[in-house]
């Protein structure tokens, strides 16, 4: 089915070039990044020039983006396989979200602080704590009368990005539940995290600086996803709903919200997201990702073709509604997701239940897509075909909160009567701190050592390097770049030799990590504690030559990566990696012998980037460490993929002590895990006996 409205924006479908959607795109993104809002217009910005990199990286995402997209074939292939998937994704999915493990249902706790009576509905005012000191704000729609026994259908509604200050999102989007109660459902409104009466942080990384996110696994979308699954659970509480009819919608920051809870939740029968999903090639190869905020993305740990969140909903009936001159959902995305879907829903055998629906305008609500949605929920819930002939009553309307007409004043929808009534046992504001837990590891003892190493490695490379191409191959010299060396297809990165000491041993190398955007080179201190014949220096990508631009768009290349499941910084690790191997094998042969190669990274960043890049493979025979940055708990440590969730520096840097390791004035609590984890390595060892008899 598709639907087009009468009121065209003049967008012909398919005209916009892929350079002059991203221009209009830039110039819609406000000053945050955030997404945009249905009906509010922004001030475009000034984009910064080039960088050297910018278009190297962009190709690089495209290339990425296309392969993981191009996995949708092999999970529509046939229905048994994609069956026989379904544990592993759901688990899978779950904790892109860092809900795996699933957090614990503690009491809801739901407190109903006053009801309003209106015309043929009630609107009960409400909170509840999806955990302890997590609240959220919400509005119950309910019919004025409700039969005794009845069990009635109900609606969850996710908000969109609309500021409305202290009253919370969701009372801009009351006309919704009012029209679901007048016409016999129970709608509950929930209000988002950031926007909400008691507000925590969606724009974490780009606006608020909050890269440690990343190391986290946290991201605002988990905090949005688990507020609706205890929405579901608080609705089976009243006994005037049908827990089997329980269905979910909302428009932008609601339509991806949507797709969350329907993704990871079977309880909810229908689902119908309006404008919430596009795709990898959009989202990275085109830079969309610069349309939206964090809660609009999971960090894409296994590497999925986006599509297949969506289709974790399959069978269930699925409405996907978008608009034909969407900045921020275009429609050949929408067009290939649509078509991927109904792929998926075939090898069920249940085409008839997902569904279509383009509008003709922008992002934001008309009368086509309120009628759509309204009689998918009918058709699915209540049984009822009729059309829908009153979707535009009640609506809010106007630009701007001040000159906005509500058919119910925000104020009384509030939760919280004044600022000085939100709860002091409120964690909303530092849910980021506290959503996802941290990787304790055991303390290394002689018995555990060799397992302790074994099963951390191997939960690092399921959940932090999962993103590298494996093996890690050599670089590879650039005949037409002197200098420069390939270390996956299309990245080129400088790799110089710094120096040579001839007093040194003879095949010794050392190859020395520079962060800094300007050339270096070892001093004679430093060669002095790094002895080797030669010492090369490399930048990895995004450094010096190969930097690229970060402020303004909003660190696209960043935040893109994280969909593509990896890091700006494990793709540097990636870089050292195959940099050190190389050296190996080119002075193997030059030498005729295998070289002692020793990776020594500069103070802080680089030392622990060093420390990863011998962590996921590179061949290196001596670690040395200067000063290598604590923790990566900081927004200005290198970021790598729910590392917190395995474990933090002090205990990956006392993995390596089974070879030479050097440490130049690190951290105590390095100091202290590298001592423990020696004399642990040391005490597994087998006892040698000498000639003597002895044991030693």
């Amino acid at each position: 089915m598709t639907v087009r409205s009468s009121t065209s924006s003049g967008f012909v479908p398919g005209s916009a070039t892929r350079l002059g959607r991203i221009g209009l795109l830039l110039a819609l993104v406000t000053l945050g990044g955030s997404i945009l809002h249905p009906t509010r217009a922004h001030a475009p910005r000034q984009a910064d020039p080039p960088a050297p990199g910018d278009a190297m990286m962009a190709a690089h995402l495209g290339r990425l983006a296309r392969l993981l997209d191009d996995q949708s074939r092999a999970d529509f292939a046939d229905a048994t396989s994609w069956r026989a998937n379904l544990p592993r994704l759901r688990q899978e999915y779950r904790y892109m979200l860092g809900l795996d493990p699933l957090p614990e249902r503690t009491p809801l706790h739901p407190v109903v602080v006053g009801t309003i009576q209106r015309d043929g509905y009630v609107v009960d005012r409400l909170h509840f704590q999806s955990r302890p000191g997590l609240y959220v704000t919400a509005n119950l729609y309910k019919p004025a009368v409700i039969p005794r026994e009845a069990k009635l259908p109900a609606v969850l509604y996710v908000c969109g990005h609309s500021n409305m200050d202290v009253y919370g999102n969701k009372t801009n989007y009351q006309s919704h539940g009012i029209w679901f109660a007048r016409h016999g459902y129970v709608c509950l409104t929930l209000d988002t995290l950031q926007l909400g009466e008691i507000a925590g942080i969606h724009h974490g990384t780009y606006r608020e600086g909050r890269w440690h996110w990343i190391s986290r696994g946290y991201t605002p979308a988990g905090v949005e996803c688990w507020n609706g699954l205890r929405a579901l659970d608080l609705l089976e509480t009243f006994d005037f709903v049908d827990p089997a009819r329980i269905g979910v919608t909302g428009i932008s920051g609601g339509g991806a919200a949507t797709f969350w809870i329907a993704a990871a939740d079977p309880r909810v029968a229908i689902a119908a997201p309006v404008s919430g999903m596009a795709d990898l090639e959009y989202y990275c190869a085109e830079a969309g990702v610069n349309g939206h905020c964090d809660c609009m993305f999971l960090h894409n740990t296994f590497q999925w073709p986006w599509t297949r969140i969506a289709a974790l909903i399959a069978p269930r009936p699925l409405l996907f509604v978008n608009s034909d001159a969407d900045p921020i959902f275009p429609m050949d995305a929408n067009e290939r997701v649509i078509n991927r879907l109904e792929r998926v829903y075939r090898l069920f055998g249940a085409g008839d239940k997902v569904d279509a629906v383009v509008s003709v305008g922008g992002h934001a609500y008309r009368a086509d897509i309120r009628r759509s949605v309204y009689e998918f929920f009918n058709r699915h819930l209540k049984r009822d075909a009729n059309p829908v002939e009153d979707s535009e009553n009640d609506l809010v309307l106007g630009e701007g909160r001040s000159a906005k007409s509500f058919p119910i004043e925000p104020q009384a929808l509030r939760v919280f009567a004044t600022p000085d009534n939100l709860p002091a046992d409120a964690i909303n504001h530092r849910v980021d701190d506290l959503f996802i837990s941290r990787g304790q590891p055991q303390p290394p003892t002689p018995a555990n050592f060799a397992q302790r190493r074994a099963s951390l490695l191997a939960e690092l490379n399921r959940v932090s390097y999962a993103g590298l191409p494996r093996p890690i191959r050599p670089a590879a010299p650039l005949v037409d770049r002197p200098g420069f060396v390939q270390t996956e297809e299309g990245i080129a990165i400088p790799l110089t030799l710094a120096a040579q000491d001839p007093d040194a041993p003879s095949g010794t190398v050392a190859l020395w990590v520079n962060l800094e955007d300007q050339s270096w080179t070892p001093s004679k201190e430093d060669r002095r504690r790094v002895a080797a014949a030669r010492h090369w220096v490399v930048q990895p990508r995004g450094v010096g030559p190969t930097r690229w631009t970060r402020s303004n768009p909003p660190n696209t290349i960043e935040r893109a990566l994280l969909l593509l499941g990896r890091t700006a910084d494990l793709e540097r690790v990636y870089d050292i990696a195959a940099c050190v191997n190389y050296l190996k094998q080119a002075d193997a042969a030059a030498e005729n012998h295998e070289p002692v190669v020793i990776l020594a990274g500069c103070p802080g960043n680089a030392s622990l980037l060093a420390t990863h890049a011998v962590l996921v493979g590179a061949r290196v025979d001596r670690l040395t460490l200067n000063r290598p940055t604590p923790t990566h708990d900081d927004p200005n440590a290198p970021q790598l993929l729910n590392v917190l969730r395995v474990a933090d520096v002090p205990d990956l840097i006392g993995l390596l002590v089974d070879r030479p390791l050097d440490l130049i004035d690190p951290d105590p609590t390095i100091a202290q895990a590298v001592a423990r984890a020696r004399q642990a390595f040391s005490d597994s060892k087998p006892a040698q006996v000498k000639r003597d008899g002895t044991r030693r």
